[in-house]
């Protein structure tokens, strides 16, 4: 296999050193897809879907698992980051889809870190601490703290994603816990497992609309393509870090979601939106501290916004340097040597959103937007086949990027996935503050006489 590691990149700039080994990907993987959805979603994804709260995450695992051989055969092929926006720029050579796809992943990122910002302010530290101020203002406090420590400056390395992980599978471990205990002292109602909500709607739509929200609780695998660069031999590692860490995730979600449907009702559920866990807690075991559980919480929502909103930030400021948007995005503080322009806009952006938006519909944005992407990803690995490289590298079989594919768009289409007219407001909305950023860039490179941008989305990072 060829050595992809050198001293110097092509630009001359220092190679990001390559101390990821696969058990530390593999945590990184688990880390990246535990958090916010499930901790804030699973009450939503309940009044969607009812008692057979299990099913929707089920689905939503094996439409993620098949599009995670699309990403293992093209992170071996271009071990490099930038992710989808690399991918379709070598495939389609069309700056402008390459540029709505990386505008749609930092819009993704926003809306992540918005619901996360609801789910803080809303659920987890209402247990610590009076709040008698609109709903909206502790979200929006939230959301100014997590741009303060992105402008201050913010090192993220796999060890504290480690640590971190262990704090946020503990708080599944213990809903399980809870579950397994009630049911062998003869609690739970096993009948609501195959119930559905079929009150306004049929069962497949109610299974469409709610595993179209439940997979946002399976995204953040693709953000490991991007620490390509930074892993030891990644087209050898990548692919059985990345599936075992989605099993062990997903298996993860599906107890923790059989729990809270053997002990408590979906509409209770669904009533109580991202505190349901804590209504699990409640009724499994009363004695047992919420506090414990919250402190957990919290630290699950802070990691995930605040990973989001720096990805947001960075792709922002990315794009300026490429001349794709005006470039005062890509405006860098002389001291701190943060990209403190982008941190404000995407920052401004998501106060927006917590103010004025539900965490059902910012869940079902993200997910929305990320299976659009993950639809240009599966076409783009078979249109890349006819790209060789010399290394070798992993292969996925033919079929599965062609099912992912279907299945995201199936999800995507409103009339078949029962998808709600205010996740394609908000997704259109975002990408449309994003047109404009072109459009105004576009004007201002054809007025003084210069080239077009041409995008190179391997420099996003």
């Amino acid at each position: 296999m060829a050595d992809t590691t050198s001293d110097r990149t092509a630009t001359g700039q220092p190679a990001l050193r390559r101390v990821i080994g696969s058990r530390l990907l593999l945590f990184f993987v688990v880390g990246d897809i535990i958090g916010t959805g499930i901790y804030a979603l699973t009450g939503v994804v309940a009044g969607r879907v009812g008692g057979a709260l299990w099913l929707p995450f089920l689905l939503a695992f094996a439409v993620a698992f098949m599009t995670a051989f699309s990403y293992l055969e093209l992170v071996g092929k271009y071990p490099r980051a930038a992710g989808a926006a690399l991918y379709t720029n070598k495939a389609f050579r069309r700056p402008f889809l390459t540029f709505l796809v990386a505008f749609a992943v930092m819009s993704s990122g926003i809306t992540s870190a918005s619901s996360a910002a609801v789910a803080f302010g809303g659920t987890y530290l209402a247990e610590f601490v009076e709040l008698p101020w609109w709903p909206w203002v502790v979200p929006v406090l939230f959301i100014v703290g997590l741009g303060l420590i992105n402008f201050r400056g913010v090192s993220e390395s796999v060890k504290t994603n480690f640590v971190l992980t262990l704090i946020e599978l503990s708080g599944l471990a213990i809903i399980i816990g809870i579950g397994v205990w009630a049911v062998l002292n003869g609690n739970g109602e096993p009948g609501r497992l195959t119930e559905f909500n079929t009150e306004d709607q049929t069962w497949l739509v109610a299974i469409s609309s709610a595993t179209s929200l439940a997979f946002f609780a399976m995204v953040g695998f693709e953000d490991s393509v991007n620490m390509a660069e930074e892993c030891k031999d990644p087209a050898r590692i990548f692919p059985k870090a990345m599936l075992w860490a989605m099993v062990i995730a997903a298996t993860i979600y599906i107890l923790v979601s059989v729990t809270s449907s053997l002990l408590v009702p979906a509409g209770e559920l669904a009533e109580a939106k991202s505190g349901a866990l804590l209504k699990v807690i409640d009724v499994g075991a009363p004695g047992f501290p919420r506090e414990v559980f919250s402190a957990i919480g919290l630290f699950a929502v802070i990691n995930s916004a605040l990973i989001n909103m720096l990805m947001a930030s960075r792709l922002l400021y990315g794009m300026a340097n490429e001349r794709i948007i005006p470039p005062v995005f890509g405006t860098v503080h002389p001291f701190r040597r943060s990209p403190w322009v982008a941190i404000v806009f995407t920052s401004a952006i998501a106060a927006v959103l917590v103010s004025t938006v539900d965490i059902g519909v910012l869940g079902g944005t993200t997910a929305l937007l990320l299976l659009a992407v993950f639809a240009v990803v599966n076409v783009a690995v078979l249109v890349l086949r006819r790209e060789k490289v010399e290394h070798e590298h992993f292969r996925a079989p033919t079929v599965l990027p062609v099912v992912a594919a279907l299945c995201c768009l199936y999800l995507v289409i409103p009339w078949l996935s029962g998808r709600p007219w205010r996740d394609y407001t908000v997704a259109l909305i975002l990408l449309g503050v994003g047109v404009v950023l072109w459009g105004v860039n576009w004007l201002f490179m054809r007025a003084s006489h210069r080239e077009p941008p041409e995008m190179h989305p391997e420099k996003l990072s």
